[in-house]
């Protein structure tokens, strides 16, 4: 794995259990590729009456766009900016429960414009080639300098 659980939690808002992914298998300029097996944890902190519905894939997606930011950003030498989901567009979802999916989620996200503080990002999650749930999603940067 190219980068490991810990070292993605960081790059990310969310602590403990919230920070879903288990890893980044690659990366680029414009897309990444993690690597979640946390939809089969019974302390899912996403879990309600002990289930997981595919509609949590859209934080699955949501925290691969941010940890691509991250990297993106550390890269650069720079703070990556705080962001905030603005909009879920062309939501598709292809099962009814993450939890009874046996195999590992990777989740696809695709940078489609980024400017001006907003990112669109296109994500996909799978469970190895098998289409789970897919979206568009914009986000909205603030800027570091205002703190």
């Amino acid at each position: 794995m190219l980068i490991e659980r810990e070292e993605l939690c960081q790059l990310i808002p969310h602590a403990g259990s919230m920070c879903l992914l288990d890893g980044v298998l690659t990366w680029d300029e414009k897309s990444i590729i993690c690597v979640s097996h946390s939809h089969l944890l019974t302390d899912n902190p996403l879990r309600k009456n002990n289930k997981l519905s595919t509609l949590h894939a859209m934080e699955y997606g949501a925290q691969a766009m941010a940890v691509h930011g991250g990297l993106l950003a550390r890269a650069a030498g720079e703070q990556h900016a705080d962001g905030y989901l603005a909009a879920l567009r062309d939501v598709k979802l292809y099962s009814e429960q993450l939890d009874t999916i046996n195999n590992p989620l990777t989740i696809e996200a695709t940078q489609l414009m980024a400017g001006n503080g907003n990112l669109m990002y296109a994500f996909e999650v799978k469970a190895e080639d098998i289409l789970i749930a897919s979206a568009r999603a914009t986000v909205v940067t603030r800027p570091n300098d205002l703190d």
